[in-house]
Protein backbone atom coordinates (compact mmCIF):
# COMPACT_ATOMS: atom_id res chain seq x y z
CA UNK A 1 0.00 0.00 0.00
CA UNK A 2 1.27 3.38 -0.98
CA UNK A 3 2.69 5.75 1.56
CA UNK A 4 -0.06 8.84 2.41
CA UNK A 5 1.34 11.83 1.06
CA UNK A 6 2.01 14.14 3.97
CA UNK A 7 0.07 17.51 3.85
CA UNK A 8 2.07 21.00 3.86
CA UNK A 9 0.54 23.64 6.12
CA UNK A 10 1.36 27.17 6.48
CA UNK A 11 3.47 29.11 8.85
CA UNK A 12 1.82 32.13 11.73
CA UNK A 13 3.87 34.54 9.50
CA UNK A 14 1.67 33.30 6.55
CA UNK A 15 -1.43 33.54 8.55
CA UNK A 16 -0.90 37.18 9.66
CA UNK A 17 -0.21 38.16 6.47
CA UNK A 18 -3.42 36.51 4.39
CA UNK A 19 -5.45 38.13 7.58
CA UNK A 20 -3.92 41.81 7.24
CA UNK A 21 -4.60 41.44 3.59
CA UNK A 22 -7.90 40.18 3.73
CA UNK A 23 -8.81 42.92 6.65
CA UNK A 24 -7.24 45.58 4.33
CA UNK A 25 -9.17 44.76 1.28
CA UNK A 26 -12.99 45.05 3.34
CA UNK A 27 -11.54 48.42 4.53
CA UNK A 28 -10.32 49.99 1.31
CA UNK A 29 -12.92 47.88 -0.98
CA UNK A 30 -15.58 46.82 1.10
CA UNK A 31 -14.60 43.75 -0.33
CA UNK A 32 -14.78 40.38 1.77
CA UNK A 33 -12.75 37.00 0.57
CA UNK A 34 -12.96 33.67 2.07
CA UNK A 35 -9.49 32.65 0.23
CA UNK A 36 -6.08 34.63 -0.20
CA UNK A 37 -3.79 34.53 -2.09
CA UNK A 38 -0.59 35.92 -0.60
CA UNK A 39 3.59 35.94 -1.54
CA UNK A 40 6.08 34.05 0.00
CA UNK A 41 9.39 34.36 1.41
CA UNK A 42 12.22 35.53 0.62
CA UNK A 43 12.13 38.91 -0.19
CA UNK A 44 14.10 41.37 -2.39
CA UNK A 45 15.74 44.16 0.62
CA UNK A 46 15.38 47.02 -1.58
CA UNK A 47 11.77 46.98 -2.79
CA UNK A 48 9.86 44.58 -0.50
CA UNK A 49 9.23 42.56 -3.54
CA UNK A 50 9.44 38.67 -3.59
CA UNK A 51 12.19 37.36 -4.88
CA UNK A 52 10.06 34.28 -5.86
CA UNK A 53 6.86 35.53 -7.64
CA UNK A 54 5.60 32.21 -9.07
CA UNK A 55 5.48 31.14 -5.08
CA UNK A 56 2.19 31.76 -3.74
CA UNK A 57 -0.58 30.40 -1.45
CA UNK A 58 -3.79 30.46 -0.85
CA UNK A 59 -5.01 30.87 2.28
CA UNK A 60 -8.44 30.20 4.12
CA UNK A 61 -9.69 33.43 5.76
CA UNK A 62 -11.28 32.96 8.71
CA UNK A 63 -12.92 35.74 9.92
CA UNK A 64 -12.92 39.32 8.25
CA UNK A 65 -14.65 42.31 9.75
CA UNK A 66 -15.17 46.16 10.83
CA UNK A 67 -14.55 47.20 13.67
CA UNK A 68 -14.89 50.78 15.28
CA UNK A 69 -11.54 51.82 14.81
CA UNK A 70 -10.37 49.28 12.02
CA UNK A 71 -11.04 46.11 10.01
CA UNK A 72 -10.06 42.58 11.47
CA UNK A 73 -9.01 39.52 9.45
CA UNK A 74 -8.28 36.21 10.95
CA UNK A 75 -6.80 33.04 9.70
CA UNK A 76 -6.76 29.43 12.15
CA UNK A 77 -3.14 28.72 11.48
CA UNK A 78 -3.15 24.68 9.79
CA UNK A 79 0.53 23.08 10.42
CA UNK A 80 -1.07 20.26 7.70
CA UNK A 81 0.52 16.67 8.65
CA UNK A 82 3.54 18.67 10.90
CA UNK A 83 1.15 20.22 13.48
CA UNK A 84 2.93 22.32 16.35
CA UNK A 85 1.89 24.43 19.40
CA UNK A 86 0.42 26.81 17.23
CA UNK A 87 -1.80 24.80 15.26
CA UNK A 88 -5.55 25.30 15.37
CA UNK A 89 -4.62 28.83 16.72
CA UNK A 90 -6.26 32.26 15.42
CA UNK A 91 -3.99 34.57 14.28
CA UNK A 92 -5.98 38.38 13.59
CA UNK A 93 -4.30 41.00 12.08
CA UNK A 94 -5.99 44.51 13.49
CA UNK A 95 -5.60 47.29 10.04
CA UNK A 96 -6.61 50.80 10.44
CA UNK A 97 -5.49 53.23 7.39
CA UNK A 98 -2.61 56.21 8.03
CA UNK A 99 -3.77 58.41 5.23
CA UNK A 100 -0.94 61.21 6.10
CA UNK A 101 1.96 59.04 5.73
CA UNK A 102 2.97 55.87 3.31
CA UNK A 103 4.78 53.92 6.27
CA UNK A 104 3.55 50.53 6.90
CA UNK A 105 3.36 50.34 10.73
CA UNK A 106 3.42 46.99 12.46
CA UNK A 107 2.49 46.13 15.74
CA UNK A 108 2.51 43.13 18.30
CA UNK A 109 -0.85 43.23 20.28
CA UNK A 110 -2.05 40.68 22.67
CA UNK A 111 -0.98 36.95 22.62
CA UNK A 112 2.31 38.05 20.38
CA UNK A 113 5.45 37.42 22.35
CA UNK A 114 7.99 40.74 23.66
CA UNK A 115 11.54 40.02 22.66
CA UNK A 116 13.44 40.93 26.06
CA UNK A 117 17.10 39.66 25.10
CA UNK A 118 19.58 40.24 22.91
CA UNK A 119 20.78 37.76 20.58
CA UNK A 120 17.82 37.10 18.58
CA UNK A 121 16.66 38.16 14.65
CA UNK A 122 14.48 41.05 16.33
CA UNK A 123 16.05 43.60 18.55
CA UNK A 124 15.06 43.48 22.54
CA UNK A 125 11.58 45.34 22.95
CA UNK A 126 10.29 44.54 20.11
CA UNK A 127 7.18 42.34 19.16
CA UNK A 128 8.62 38.85 18.16
CA UNK A 129 7.67 39.03 14.78
CA UNK A 130 10.43 37.46 12.89
CA UNK A 131 11.81 39.53 9.98
CA UNK A 132 11.11 37.07 6.73
CA UNK A 133 7.31 37.70 8.91
CA UNK A 134 7.16 41.08 8.64
CA UNK A 135 8.07 41.58 5.39
CA UNK A 136 5.41 39.06 3.80
CA UNK A 137 2.61 40.80 5.88
CA UNK A 138 3.80 44.01 4.41
CA UNK A 139 3.72 42.55 1.11
CA UNK A 140 0.40 41.21 1.65
CA UNK A 141 -0.29 45.59 2.44
CA UNK A 142 1.31 46.22 -0.42
CA UNK A 143 -0.88 44.18 -2.61
CA UNK A 144 -4.20 45.14 -1.34
CA UNK A 145 -3.07 49.40 -1.48
CA UNK A 146 -1.90 48.46 -5.02
CA UNK A 147 -5.62 46.83 -5.84
CA UNK A 148 -7.02 49.53 -4.38
CA UNK A 149 -5.38 52.22 -5.51
CA UNK A 150 -4.66 53.25 -2.18
CA UNK A 151 -1.26 55.38 -1.45
CA UNK A 152 -1.13 56.44 1.97
CA UNK A 153 -0.08 54.54 5.29
CA UNK A 154 -1.28 51.54 7.31
CA UNK A 155 -1.00 50.32 10.59
CA UNK A 156 -1.28 46.49 11.41
CA UNK A 157 -1.52 45.07 14.71
CA UNK A 158 -0.93 41.23 14.76
CA UNK A 159 -2.93 39.54 17.78
CA UNK A 160 -3.33 35.76 18.81
CA UNK A 161 -6.02 35.62 21.43
CA UNK A 162 -4.98 32.16 23.11
CA UNK A 163 -1.13 33.01 22.11
CA UNK A 164 -0.03 33.88 25.97
CA UNK A 165 -1.33 30.62 26.85
CA UNK A 166 -0.10 28.73 23.81
CA UNK A 167 3.51 29.94 24.31
CA UNK A 168 3.96 27.83 27.77
CA UNK A 169 4.13 24.92 25.26
CA UNK A 170 7.42 26.94 23.54
CA UNK A 171 10.34 27.34 24.44
CA UNK A 172 9.93 31.40 24.30
CA UNK A 173 10.41 32.14 27.58
CA UNK A 174 13.67 30.45 28.40
CA UNK A 175 14.57 32.74 24.27
CA UNK A 176 13.24 35.79 26.51
CA UNK A 177 10.46 35.89 24.44
CA UNK A 178 7.38 37.13 26.72
CA UNK A 179 3.63 37.43 26.82
CA UNK A 180 2.91 35.11 23.58
CA UNK A 181 4.23 33.42 20.41
CA UNK A 182 6.30 34.64 18.01
CA UNK A 183 5.37 35.07 14.21
CA UNK A 184 7.70 32.98 12.70
CA UNK A 185 8.34 31.42 9.12
CA UNK A 186 11.34 32.04 6.94
CA UNK A 187 9.65 29.96 3.88
CA UNK A 188 5.77 30.86 4.48
CA UNK A 189 4.71 26.44 4.35
CA UNK A 190 5.40 24.17 6.97
CA UNK A 191 7.00 21.34 5.43
CA UNK A 192 5.68 17.61 7.20
CA UNK A 193 8.79 16.62 9.78
CA UNK A 194 11.20 18.91 8.30
CA UNK A 195 12.89 19.32 11.69
CA UNK A 196 13.41 23.21 10.92
CA UNK A 197 11.99 25.02 12.89
CA UNK A 198 13.58 22.96 15.89
CA UNK A 199 16.57 23.48 14.67
CA UNK A 200 15.92 27.17 14.18
CA UNK A 201 15.19 27.25 18.06
CA UNK A 202 17.78 25.35 18.83
CA UNK A 203 20.19 27.64 16.96
CA UNK A 204 18.34 31.35 18.56
CA UNK A 205 19.15 29.45 22.47
CA UNK A 206 22.46 29.47 21.41
CA UNK A 207 22.26 32.95 20.02
CA UNK A 208 20.82 34.26 23.45
CA UNK A 209 23.37 32.34 25.62
CA UNK A 210 26.48 33.87 23.81
CA UNK A 211 24.61 37.38 23.95
CA UNK A 212 24.45 36.61 27.70
CA UNK A 213 28.19 36.15 28.04
CA UNK A 214 27.78 32.37 28.23
CA UNK A 215 31.14 30.44 27.08
CA UNK A 216 29.18 26.82 27.57
CA UNK A 217 26.62 25.71 26.52
CA UNK A 218 24.15 22.44 28.39
CA UNK A 219 22.39 20.20 25.88
CA UNK A 220 19.56 17.68 26.93
CA UNK A 221 17.55 15.30 24.85
CA UNK A 222 14.04 16.31 26.87
CA UNK A 223 12.94 18.26 30.26
CA UNK A 224 13.95 15.62 32.41
CA UNK A 225 17.36 15.47 31.29
CA UNK A 226 17.53 19.33 31.55
CA UNK A 227 16.25 19.64 34.68
CA UNK A 228 18.68 16.81 36.23
CA UNK A 229 21.61 18.72 34.31
CA UNK A 230 20.79 22.04 35.70
CA UNK A 231 20.90 20.33 39.25
CA UNK A 232 24.65 19.40 38.67
CA UNK A 233 25.36 22.79 37.30
CA UNK A 234 24.30 25.38 38.78
CA UNK A 235 26.86 28.00 38.55
CA UNK A 236 26.00 27.99 35.21
CA UNK A 237 23.16 30.77 33.90
CA UNK A 238 19.68 29.10 32.93
CA UNK A 239 20.23 30.65 29.64
CA UNK A 240 22.90 28.35 28.98
CA UNK A 241 20.78 25.30 28.89
CA UNK A 242 18.91 24.24 25.49
CA UNK A 243 17.12 20.92 24.80
CA UNK A 244 18.19 19.46 21.71
CA UNK A 245 15.84 16.32 21.53
CA UNK A 246 17.41 14.39 18.89
CA UNK A 247 19.38 16.54 17.22
CA UNK A 248 22.97 15.58 18.71
CA UNK A 249 25.07 16.04 15.66
CA UNK A 250 23.55 19.30 14.69
CA UNK A 251 23.40 20.39 18.21
CA UNK A 252 27.27 19.91 18.32
CA UNK A 253 28.39 20.94 15.20
CA UNK A 254 26.22 24.27 15.75
CA UNK A 255 28.17 24.71 19.15
CA UNK A 256 30.98 24.55 17.32
CA UNK A 257 30.55 26.86 14.57
CA UNK A 258 29.28 29.59 17.11
CA UNK A 259 32.15 29.17 19.35
CA UNK A 260 31.53 27.70 22.38
CA UNK A 261 33.79 26.70 24.31
CA UNK A 262 32.69 23.81 26.18
CA UNK A 263 29.76 21.83 26.49
CA UNK A 264 27.73 19.62 28.44
CA UNK A 265 25.59 16.50 26.79
CA UNK A 266 22.51 15.21 29.67
CA UNK A 267 20.85 12.37 27.94
CA UNK A 268 19.34 8.57 29.35
CA UNK A 269 21.18 5.21 28.56
CA UNK A 270 19.12 4.64 25.24
CA UNK A 271 20.31 8.57 23.79
CA UNK A 272 23.82 7.84 24.98
CA UNK A 273 24.44 4.34 23.31
CA UNK A 274 22.62 5.93 20.17
CA UNK A 275 25.17 8.77 20.48
CA UNK A 276 27.84 6.01 20.52
CA UNK A 277 26.67 4.07 17.85
CA UNK A 278 27.11 7.76 15.72
CA UNK A 279 23.20 8.09 15.15
CA UNK A 280 23.59 11.78 13.84
CA UNK A 281 19.56 12.21 14.76
CA UNK A 282 18.28 10.16 17.57
CA UNK A 283 14.65 9.28 17.04
CA UNK A 284 13.62 5.41 17.55
CA UNK A 285 11.98 5.22 14.74
CA UNK A 286 15.30 6.04 12.13
CA UNK A 287 17.94 5.43 14.64
CA UNK A 288 17.56 1.65 16.29
CA UNK A 289 19.96 0.36 18.60
CA UNK A 290 22.78 -2.13 17.88
CA UNK A 291 22.40 -4.73 20.60
CA UNK A 292 25.12 -6.81 19.20
CA UNK A 293 27.46 -3.93 19.64
CA UNK A 294 26.48 -3.02 22.79
CA UNK A 295 27.09 -6.05 24.15
CA UNK A 296 30.07 -5.85 22.48
CA UNK A 297 31.36 -2.77 24.03
CA UNK A 298 30.03 -4.70 27.43
CA UNK A 299 32.35 -7.60 26.69
CA UNK A 300 35.16 -4.82 26.30
CA UNK A 301 34.98 -4.10 29.57
CA UNK A 302 34.60 -6.91 31.58
CA UNK A 303 30.68 -7.98 31.52
CA UNK A 304 30.48 -11.44 32.76
CA UNK A 305 30.29 -13.31 29.98
CA UNK A 306 27.09 -15.09 30.85
CA UNK A 307 25.26 -12.01 30.40
CA UNK A 308 26.33 -11.07 26.97
CA UNK A 309 23.51 -13.08 25.14
CA UNK A 310 21.26 -11.85 27.24
CA UNK A 311 22.03 -8.52 26.30
CA UNK A 312 22.40 -9.05 22.42
CA UNK A 313 19.04 -10.53 22.68
CA UNK A 314 17.03 -7.59 24.60
CA UNK A 315 14.54 -5.48 22.95
CA UNK A 316 15.23 -1.75 24.88
CA UNK A 317 18.04 0.07 26.55
CA UNK A 318 16.53 -0.06 30.30
CA UNK A 319 16.26 -3.89 29.74
CA UNK A 320 20.06 -3.91 29.14
CA UNK A 321 20.71 -2.16 32.65
CA UNK A 322 18.61 -4.15 34.10
CA UNK A 323 20.45 -7.18 32.91
CA UNK A 324 23.86 -5.57 33.92
CA UNK A 325 22.77 -3.86 37.04
CA UNK A 326 23.97 -6.52 39.78
CA UNK A 327 27.75 -7.20 37.29
CA UNK A 328 30.92 -5.78 39.16
CA UNK A 329 31.53 -4.06 36.01
CA UNK A 330 28.30 -2.01 35.36
CA UNK A 331 29.99 1.31 36.42
CA UNK A 332 33.18 0.42 33.97
CA UNK A 333 30.56 -0.69 31.49
CA UNK A 334 28.74 2.54 31.41
CA UNK A 335 31.95 4.80 31.42
CA UNK A 336 33.39 2.80 28.61
CA UNK A 337 30.43 3.24 26.27
CA UNK A 338 30.18 6.93 27.74
CA UNK A 339 33.60 7.90 26.58
CA UNK A 340 32.98 6.21 23.09
CA UNK A 341 30.11 8.58 22.95
CA UNK A 342 32.04 11.84 24.15
CA UNK A 343 34.77 10.32 21.36
CA UNK A 344 31.46 10.96 19.08
CA UNK A 345 30.36 14.27 20.25
CA UNK A 346 34.09 15.67 20.14
CA UNK A 347 34.56 14.64 16.33
CA UNK A 348 30.85 16.13 15.64
CA UNK A 349 32.59 19.45 17.65
CA UNK A 350 35.11 19.69 15.09
CA UNK A 351 37.05 18.95 18.13
CA UNK A 352 37.25 22.54 19.02
CA UNK A 353 34.58 21.87 22.10
CA UNK A 354 35.50 20.87 25.60
CA UNK A 355 32.81 18.12 26.16
CA UNK A 356 31.34 16.59 29.01
CA UNK A 357 28.49 13.44 28.79
CA UNK A 358 26.16 13.04 32.22
CA UNK A 359 24.53 9.92 31.71
CA UNK A 360 21.34 9.62 34.24
CA UNK A 361 19.12 6.44 35.04
CA UNK A 362 15.81 6.84 35.07
CA UNK A 363 15.21 7.55 38.58
CA UNK A 364 17.15 10.55 38.35
CA UNK A 365 20.64 9.07 39.68
CA UNK A 366 24.23 9.94 38.12
CA UNK A 367 25.14 7.03 36.28
CA UNK A 368 28.67 8.61 35.33
CA UNK A 369 30.18 11.53 33.56
CA UNK A 370 33.36 11.75 31.53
Amino acid sequence: MPKKRLREGYTTGSSASAAAGAALRLLLMQQTVNVLGIALPPFLPENGASDAPNQRLEIPIHTVCLKEDCAMGSVIKDGGDDPDATNGLHIEAHVSLLPNTENIILEGGKGVGKVTLPGLPVPAGNPAINPEPQEQIKAAVREACNAAGYTGGVRVRIEVPLGEERAKNTMNSRLGILGGISILGTRGTVKPYSHSSWKATILQGMDVSLAAGAECVGFSTGRRSERLLMERLPEWKELAFIQAADFVQFSLESAADKGFKCAAWSCFFGKLVKLAQGHAYTHAKTAPIDFILLAQWCREAGINDTLIAEIEGANTARQVLDIINDDPQKEAALQHIAIIARDTAHAWAKNSVNITVYLFDFDGTLLTVV
